[in-house]
């Protein structure tokens, strides 16, 4: 029986503002499909494609090494921390900007990948999303490791306040090797339980953040 898959990532396109203040990727040609067959046979071609881009462009993973100098990078990260984690979904649409702990009292996080649904995807590919975004409190983030979440994922700009300039929730997750995932999407389309996720970045040595293809299998 074929399982279903839900796609929890943004298309990386060239041109988009993913983060106020970073540039947005370039996508181009390296070599055209129409340069390429000088070098081929008659008929065959190719496009080898560019992209120039920032760490922090569409849905992407955080390791630790994006918020501390010692922090193990993207190369160092365990798969088991990234993928094949059993997934749930904590709905806080109407707990206002700033989720606090009460959000997860209720949950088991242990050994999860906790994925923190706002809704504020919505705004995607509009000015709304840089402003005023919801996002965890450092309490929610203590109470997550506490807890023993594996990873933590949110669909929204920022998982913490961009007033502040602590950046708890970073700090607190990152400090205890739990991977983040900021920007996704695709939330409303996932049961609260019963889900696979995977997120695994490419392997780059003396990064701490790069794109991602977030997804979930379902069990049923």
């Amino acid at each position: 029986m074929q399982k279903k898959l839900i796609d929890l990532s943004h298309t990386v396109e060239h041109g988009m503002i993913t983060y106020k203040g970073l540039p947005a990727p370039i996508i181009c040609d390296y070599l055209s499909r129409k340069d390429s067959r000088s070098h081929y046979t008659e008929g065959t071609e190719f496009n080898i494609g560019k992209i120039e881009m920032v760490a922090n462009t569409g849905t992407y993973v955080d390791s630790p090494f994006h918020r501390f100098a010692d922090g193990i990078d993207l190369s160092e990260l365990p798969l088991e921390s990234l993928v094949n984690l059993e997934g749930i979904v904590v709905r806080a649409q109407n707990l206002g900007r700033a989720i606090s702990a009460k959000a997860f009292k209720d949950v088991d996080v242990k050994g999860k990948a906790v994925l923190v649904h706002t809704d504020w995807a919505r705004h995607w590919g509009a000015d709304q999303y840089f402003e005023g975004h919801t996002f965890l409190t450092k309490d929610a983030a203590e109470f997550l490791v506490e807890s023993g979440a594996a990873f933590v994922g949110i669909d929204t700009y920022n998982i913490d306040d961009t007033i502040d300039g602590a950046r708890p929730v970073h700090t607190t997750l990152l400090g205890n090797k739990i991977p983040i995932c900021e920007h996704m999407c695709g939330f409303e389309l996932l049961p609260d339980t019963g889900f696979r996720f995977h997120a695994a970045p490419v392997k780059v040595k003396a990064m701490g953040t790069f794109p991602v293809r977030a997804y979930a299998v379902l069990d049923k």
